[in-house]
């Protein structure tokens, strides 16, 4: 467990019941700035000038952004006897899975140095975008950030916490040894631009499964079916949990709605074929975006023309699984790991053969 001047902070002590939930004003999806980025750039491509231009100028870069390489696992080769794309494009390894991690920071700061050295924060959500080799499919995992689980130096606590532990480096190591898989990229979003992007693409289109007196957008309810939501009524719903009896669980399947929708209204606008229309969303978009210095524009175009083929059914939302979860004395709430399922996906993303438990992977989309 932390120690030190994190002492103060407790994560798992007193007995276990029912507390208010405290409340964090940043607590924005991360998968809807950065998985959608990543997702749409994979599913329809950008000229690489506009990307060059819009998003190796505008991201602030993470100079240190991995643990010692000694303490890290391995890059994922393709299975053997399993096709691979050419290395033509340069930017994307031949041969090898890519796993890139998405971390939301929920700091109130300005943009600029404090998100690639962001301290004494959490990251509020965490994903694993997982590129196969074979270039065939895309899988995104969320991570719940109340999980408890091994922070390397650390012991147990939850896995939100590593960022301010150890910044950006720490964040990493943690979700390699929760998955034993090597992350080869990683970039850090600051939702305070997630309005802005949302009205830049006119709003969202989704489908609410469940109807709900926002928590965060005080006076306003969420119908059931179908909803065109402002910049500032995508926020307030990708943000909820306490409307609902599973919290965060929700949370993360609404955020993984918003990113489908965001994608979708992206496509139809044709903003994304556009070389004007990319470079307006992406100037929009990367004054709140830290990425590694590898996550630049040539590796995304890469990207983009590896998974161009790729349609929207092979891309696979799920979530980490979990046993439950409890709530402290002093309020927190606390997710149990479900380490014998899990056991099964670290597989997947150690070998990448995430395919072959595609049937159980898929009950989160």
């Amino acid at each position: 467990m932390p120690n030190g001047k994190n002492a103060q902070r407790p994560e798992t002590t007193g007995p276990f019941h029912r507390a208010p939930r405290k409340r964090y004003p940043w607590r924005i999806a991360l998968a809807v700035l950065g998985t959608v980025l990543v997702v749409a750039v994979a599913a329809v491509g950008i000229f690489a000038f506009s990307l060059t231009r819009a998003f190796d100028g505008g991201t602030e870069k993470i100079s240190n952004a991995y643990p010692k390489e000694a303490s890290r696992p391995k890059a994922i080769t393709a299975p053997q006897g399993a096709a691979t794309p050419s290395s033509a494009q340069g930017a994307v390894p031949a041969g090898q899975a890519q796993n890139i991690l998405l971390l939301g920071s929920d700091t109130k700061g300005a943009t600029g140095t404090q998100l690639a050295n962001v301290s004494d924060e959490h990251s509020d959500t965490l994903m694993v975008v997982h590129v196969p080799a074979d270039h065939k499919n895309l899988y995104v995992m969320a991570i719940l950030r109340d999980s408890l689980v091994e922070v390397p130096g650390h012991g147990h606590a939850k896995i939100r916490t590593a960022i301010s532990l150890g910044g950006v480096p720490l964040a990493v190591q943690t979700v390699e040894t929760l998955l034993g898989a090597r992350i080869d990229h990683v970039a850090v979003v600051n939702f305070s631009g997630f309005e802005q992007v949302t009205d830049a693409l006119g709003g969202v289109d989704i489908n609410n499964p469940i109807s709900f007196d926002s928590d965060h957008l005080k006076g306003h309810h969420f119908d059931k079916g179908s909803q065109h939501l402002t910049g500032a009524e995508a926020v307030a719903f990708a943000r909820e949990r306490a409307a609902f009896q599973d919290g965060d669980v929700q949370r993360v399947r609404n955020q993984q709605l918003l990113i489908s929708g965001l994608l979708m209204g992206a496509m139809r606008n044709s903003m994304l074929s556009d070389p004007v229309k990319t470079s307006g969303l992406l100037g929009t978009v990367t004054p709140f975006l830290a990425v590694d210095d590898g996550l630049n524009s040539a590796y995304l175009a890469s990207l983009a023309w590896a998974l161009r083929d790729v349609p929207e059914k092979q891309v696979t939302f799920f979530m980490m699984p979990i046993a439950g979860s409890e709530a402290s004395s002093d309020g927190q709430a606390i997710v149990h790991v479900d380490w014998a399922r899990l056991a099964v996906v670290q597989q997947g993303f150690q070998t990448d053969t995430l395919a072959a438990y595609d049937r159980e992977l898929k009950t989160m989309r």
